[in-house]
């Protein structure tokens, strides 16, 4: 057995009321810290503001999915006018992308605080878009310096957005199991962060307020962060990164809807991964699994309903085969407009015949 695993460095403070250890993080990589949020989470970051003192210096509430240049670069221009020396993002991807590219373009510092399953603050991954258009990377210098766990904070996170979060992280584990890069340790923590995953996101449904749901969920979701950044992505990503920047779709339910769609086209060229896949929901086809997970859950499984017009198939097809990610199977054009035409209305996964 051979393989290489270069762990990230980066600190985890894990834990019902570690948010209040955010000012003793932020004293370590900085003095004036900028607090970023979307809209919708302004209260909770004045809050956040608040409990920082004279660490604070202001806020950025502005930010969005996908990461748009400009917001990036009005981001930027409040930092320099508080003469801001870090970020802390509290939020979802969004806010995390948001802090990621400032870091990455004006070498700003972060701390994630996440409140829900996204992953990508344990990542070097940093996405930015621009005339439509999603480009992706890796860098060392985005990554947070730390990341604090709070389950309290994903309490009142809705049960839909805590289902469409926790499928998503669950696409990052699965990617992972048949990663170019992947390895042994990568594919353990894949495994048990479907599991987890897969486990705790219906209690939550049924009962938001599960304190041990959160916590597993939370838990699940740093595991499936810490796949995204040792290993490199797949289909999956491609297509939902096309999806994302061509049609402004949700991210975390585009992931959902994608996913049984991508696995059961790569099952055929990875069996030892879907043998992983499968052994962590409970010994199912792992792509009607978690078609079926989804649909119990209450997710939207049709792309057409989550924004992306018809007559797109094909300039996705298009978009998703130009530099395509490394993938287990051969990702043609044809095959990804059949993949699609199934997931634009919401079928079950079938098996993709790919033709050179």
């Amino acid at each position: 057995m051979r393989f290489t695993y270069e762990p990230l460095p980066y600190r985890i403070i894990f834990g019902s009321g570690s948010i209040t250890q955010a000012a003793e993080e932020v004293r370590r990589i900085g003095k004036r810290v900028l607090v970023l949020s979307t809209p919708e989470q302004r209260g909770d970051a004045q809050a956040l503001a608040a409990s920082l003192g004279d660490l604070a210096v202001g806020q950025f509430d502005r930010a969005v999915m996908h990461v748009p240049v400009a917001t990036v670069e009005a981001a930027a221009a409040v930092a320099r006018e508080l003469a801001a020396d870090c970020t802390i993002a509290l939020g979802g991807g969004s806010t995390t992308g948001l802090a990621k590219a400032l870091s990455l373009r004006f070498d700003l510092p972060s701390i994630a605080i996440p409140t829900t399953y996204a992953g990508s603050e344990v990542t070097t991954i940093w996405g930015l878009t621009e005339n439509g258009v999603k480009t992706t990377g890796r860098d060392q210098r985005v990554l947070p310096r730390a990341v604090i766990y709070d389950p309290d904070l994903t309490l009142s996170l809705p049960a839909g957005l805590s289902v469409a979060s926790g499928l998503n992280a669950i696409a990052h584990c699965v990617e992972g199991l048949y990663a170019v890069d992947g390895n042994p340790i990568v594919s353990l923590m894949a495994e048990d962060g479907i599991r987890v995953l897969a486990k705790s996101l219906p209690v939550i449904l049924a009962d938001p307020a599960n304190e041990e749901a959160r916590a597993e969920a939370l838990y699940g979701c740093w595991l499936a962060g810490s796949v995204l950044g040792a290993a490199s992505v797949a289909l999956h990503h491609k297509l939902c990164h096309t999806l994302g920047g061509a049609f402004d779709m949700p991210h975390a339910q585009t992931h959902t809807a994608v996913l049984p769609h991508a696995v059961a086209y790569n099952a055929p060229a990875a069996p030892e991964a879907m043998e992983r896949a499968s052994r962590a929901l409970g010994g199912r086809d792992p792509a009607m699994a978690l078609y079926d997970l989804a649909k119990e859950l209450g997710a939207e499984m049709a792309l057409s309903r989550l924004g992306m017009p018809h007559d797109g198939i094909a300039k996705a097809a298009d978009l998703a085969t130009r530099n395509p990610y490394p993938n287990p199977r051969p990702i043609t054009e044809a095959g990804i407009a059949a993949l699609l035409e199934r997931a634009y209305a919401g079928l079950p996964p079938e098996s993709v015949v790919v033709t050179a």
